[in-house]
């Protein structure tokens, strides 16, 4: 007999969810850069729609800097999963950086940080504040929230409606 043939491997895409959440709430509108400015941690809380993995951490900020600090966080009880320290080698351009996939279960929240006192602040044109939460993909986006003067790693608190610090994300892929 023959042996059974090898079936290939069928791997989701892998999803960003920036991109989307930055058109769904015009935040991708108006762009400016703050450099020296104080030292936060900011980003967005999520809750997956489907079982998956975060593969890689996207990165773009607005000047050349190393040990650019970026966690995930289990935002139920605050306690950080994975630290990675990213290095921008080049001002304005994004950076993908591969990590061991964390696993990330359906329904849960968590959040996504990144701290450092250089970013792109991002709003809309008019100002408005903004109505979470937001799905993009397999994402929900369920807040944006920063916190000053974030020497060691504290989740951030601060809520923000009408803004958003950037650019920090991650690449997703489902469980097929």
């Amino acid at each position: 007999d023959a042996p059974a043939p090898i079936q290939p491997v069928i791997l989701a895409p892998l999803q960003d969810p920036l991109p989307g959440y930055l058109a769904a709430t015009g935040f991708n509108e108006k762009s400016s850069i703050e450099i020296d400015s104080w030292e936060n941690a900011h980003g967005f809380s999520f809750i997956p729609l489907v079982n998956g993995k975060i593969r890689a951490i996207v990165i773009k900020n607005s000047v050349v800097q190393s040990g650019i600090r970026v966690t995930v966080w289990d935002k139920s009880n605050g306690t950080v999963l994975r630290t990675e320290y990213i290095d921008l080698p080049t001002a304005g351009v994004e950076i993908v950086k591969q990590i061991t996939a964390l696993e990330l279960v359906k329904d849960k929240e968590y959040f996504l940080t990144l701290n450092t006192n250089d970013r792109y602040y991002r709003r809309r044109n008019d100002g408005v504040a903004v109505t979470y939460p937001f799905i993009v993909g397999d994402i929900k986006i369920t807040s944006y929230a920063m916190k000053n003067g974030t020497v060691t790693q504290v989740i951030p608190t601060t809520l923000m409606t009408n803004a958003c610090f950037g650019d920090c994300s991650f690449k997703f892929q489902k469980l097929i």
